[in-house]
């Protein structure tokens, strides 16, 4: 696919990179290498967001979700480590425990508004 919008689920022990377009959809999971589930520090996950980040390469847009710090932490990981990947995140969600299916759900009504004022018909 050319042209990736995604939608990334995270939490501190797994995150599910969704990218689709009106045709296609890719989803894969990456999980956290540390045995602690409830990190403080965006520190403590430099390795796990940095995987998440090498999923979203090519990305155009992202839309962040999930029910708690990390994905906050994962977009703040990026200001300072991957320019590129934070440069395309375009917002963060709160969202419980989502299927891959509802999350795609969500970002396509998500970037259906987004698009529309940039008028890009690629999600019609």
């Amino acid at each position: 696919m050319s042209t990736f919008h995604a939608v990334t689920w995270i939490d501190h022990s797994e995150a599910h990179v969704v990218m689709f377009d009106r045709e296609h959809v890719q989803a894969q999971r990456v999980k956290s290498r540390s045995h602690h589930k409830h990190q403080g520090k965006a520190d403590d996950n430099s390795a796990f967001f940095a995987d998440i980040a090498a999923a979203l390469a090519g990305t155009h847009e992202v839309l962040l979700a999930g029910p708690g710090l990390a994905r906050i932490q994962f977009r703040e990981w990026c200001s300072q480590h991957q320019a590129a990947v934070a440069g395309v995140i375009v917002d963060s969600v709160v969202a419980d425990h989502p299927s891959d299916a509802q999350l795609v759900a969500l970002a396509r009504e998500y970037f259906k508004k987004f698009d529309s004022m940039a008028a890009d018909p690629s999600l019609a």
